[in-house]
């Protein structure tokens, strides 16, 4: 099993990151997706303890649309910073997460736009899958990547929380669609009847850690491990085994990242 996005380079486990990795292969996971924020050089740096920690790891990076503002009149220098990491870091194998986020508004809509775009052609560019945030920006991402992927650009739709219709969306358009602790909510039955449905060979699982601890850890931090109640319950909706959805699951990961893991 492969939790296929999570933010262990970030300070929340500066303190346990070895028991933190331990915990994961522990629980049976084979690796894992770290995102590093490419803009924050200490985040970046982290990476080789993480590594250190847990080596089969690998990483994607990229600039969030939340920071998005720290490139207002500049896109092109928030793909510059991807790729200046994409040099330095051998274990990157993907763009990510960038996107749009119109729920929180932390930079301006056209500036979001812009550093997105400069990173799909980068992507697209460096025949690098792309890692997709989107809150509240269905018709703008999708618009974006018709117009930058060309469809030739792989990736996945990070923490999906959209409906059936717009996951069907995002395979047609080629795209992975990743399930998080959210299809563990009470509150979240829309999102498991996305999971009933989702194509077999089109289906990641993922933790987002620190984020969206699942059901019965909510509340607290999340870490990779956890993302075993994310595939029993996904694996519940749709009428499979456990087993059976992290080894599907897995060969995704690897069919689109191209990881040996």
């Amino acid at each position: 099993m492969i939790d296929s996005h999570c933010h262990l380079a970030g300070e929340e486990y500066t303190a346990d990151l070895a028991d933190v990795a331990s915990r994961a292969q522990a629980a049976g996971l084979s690796g894992a997706l770290v995102i590093l924020a490419a803009e924050d050089a200490a985040e970046v740096a982290r990476m080789a303890s993480v590594s250190a920690a847990w080596p089969s790891v690998v990483c994607a990076t990229g600039v969030h649309p939340q920071s998005a503002g720290l490139f207002a009149g500049n896109a092109d220098g928030a793909a510059l910073a991807v790729s200046a990491v994409l040099d330095a870091e051998p274990r990157c194998v993907a763009v990510g997460e960038i996107g749009l986020d119109y729920h929180y508004d932390h930079a301006p809509r056209d500036v979001q736009q812009a550093v997105f775009r400069a990173q799909v052609r980068l992507a697209r560019s460096r025949r690098l899958p792309i890692i997709i945030h989107t809150r509240d920006a269905e018709e703008d991402t999708f618009a974006i990547l018709a117009e930058e992927a060309g469809g030739e650009v792989p990736g996945v739709f990070h923490c999906f929380t959209g409906d059936r219709a717009m996951a069907q969306r995002a395979i047609d358009a080629g795209f992975y669609i990743s399930l998080s602790g959210i299809a563990t909510f009470p509150k979240a039955p829309e999102l498991r009847e996305v999971a009933k449905h989702v194509p077999a060979d089109r289906l990641l699982i993922e933790t987002d850690s620190p984020f969206l601890s699942p059901v019965p850890h909510r509340g607290s931090r999340n870490e990779p491990a956890r993302v075993v109640h994310v595939a029993e319950v996904v694996a519940r909706e749709r009428g499979v085994s456990v087993g059976e959805l992290a080894d599907g699951t897995t060969a995704n990961f690897r069919r689109l990242f191209g990881s040996g893991q």
